[in-house]
């Protein structure tokens, strides 16, 4: 594959505080890249150098063959919204689509397919302010992709949008990519990361602490995890010899075994105390992953 975008030993301060901290990693053409961490872990920073919003203390951001014209072929959703309230849908979309050099009855046309799909059409001539939280997320994330980029950065996309949008958010990602677009995806969110992403970076402290393609991140880290659905008290599972730490949500656990532990043993325990409905040794989820890669400071809920 192709590198579109490489990042290397990107640092950032503001006062004392170092945001980024040596941050390097690639971009590949028509792949989704994950770039994942807790709240305040320098993602929103790094995204900041990459679009031309800040310049980097030190270090190098390339585009393929030294393209200057790059950042013009970027099309960028930011964390917090940047739209303007007062201004109709229709109105802010073509406004969007001019300042990217985007003109024409194209404009009308792609609007008109983007508000359909988005379920937004009977909103055309709604103003900014009069939309759900939900639904201005799906008006930028339209004006993010309506001058047909080449690279789209996502920050947070899925902030403020219900299950249902979620899933179409996600459906058009895996759709982009098919097209052969190339996306950086900036998230918390590790289990929807681990739906989409072809390569991962975790960035922790201002740090890369993890960096390469999913399946082999997970492949190499074993099969030494347990995902459990029950019926039942499942309590009693943090207390086996076996386990090295627990994660429950409602009556599906997800269990880490300490090295060199059978499973089986797991299995016999549970056997007489809950029902099991589903019983599998597999590969750590990527929030587990991160756990491991980083310490016990960083437990809490990836969701």
């Amino acid at each position: 594959m192709r590198e579109v975008l490489s990042v290397r030993e990107i640092v950032k301060t503001f006062g004392a505080v170092r945001a980024v901290d040596g941050v390097s990693f690639s971009v590949q053409q028509g792949t989704i890249t994950g770039l994942l961490g807790r709240n305040g872990a320098g993602k929103t920073t790094t995204i900041r150098m990459i679009t031309g919003i800040f310049l980097p203390d030190s270090g190098s951001i390339e585009w393929t063959d030294g393209d200057r014209t790059a950042q013009d072929r970027i099309g960028y959703l930011p964390e917090e919204r940047g739209l303007y309230r007062q201004m109709k849908i229709i109105e802010l979309l073509f406004f969007l689509a001019e300042i990217k050099g985007y003109r024409g009855p194209a404009v009308t046309k792609a609007i008109d397919e983007w508000l359909e799909r988005f379920e937004l059409t009977d909103k055309r001539n709604a103003r900014v302010e009069e939309l759900s939280k939900g639904n201005q997320q799906k008006v930028q994330l339209i004006g993010t992709l309506l001058h047909d980029p080449d690279l789209i950065v996502l920050d947070e996309p899925q902030s403020g949008l219900d299950p249902v949008n979620m899933v179409i958010v996600r459906d058009l990602l895996r759709e982009l990519k098919e097209q052969g677009r190339t996306i950086l995806l900036s998230t918390h969110m590790m289990g929807e990361a681990e739906r989409m992403a072809d390569d991962i970076v975790l960035v922790h402290h201002g740090k890369v602490v993890l960096s390469g393609p999913l399946d082999f991140i997970r492949s190499s880290a074993g099969k030494n995890t347990v995902h459990m659905e029950y019926d039942g008290d499942g309590s009693f599972l943090r207390d086996l010899p076996e386990v090295k730490r627990v994660t429950v949500v409602n009556n599906a656990a997800e269990i880490v075994l300490n090295d060199e532990a059978d499973p089986q043993n797991v299995l016999q325990a549970s056997l007489n105390r809950i029902r099991i409905r589903k019983f599998e040794l597999a590969s750590p989820s990527l929030e587990q992953i991160f756990i491991e890669k980083v310490g016990a400071d960083t437990l809490e809920v990836f969701s």
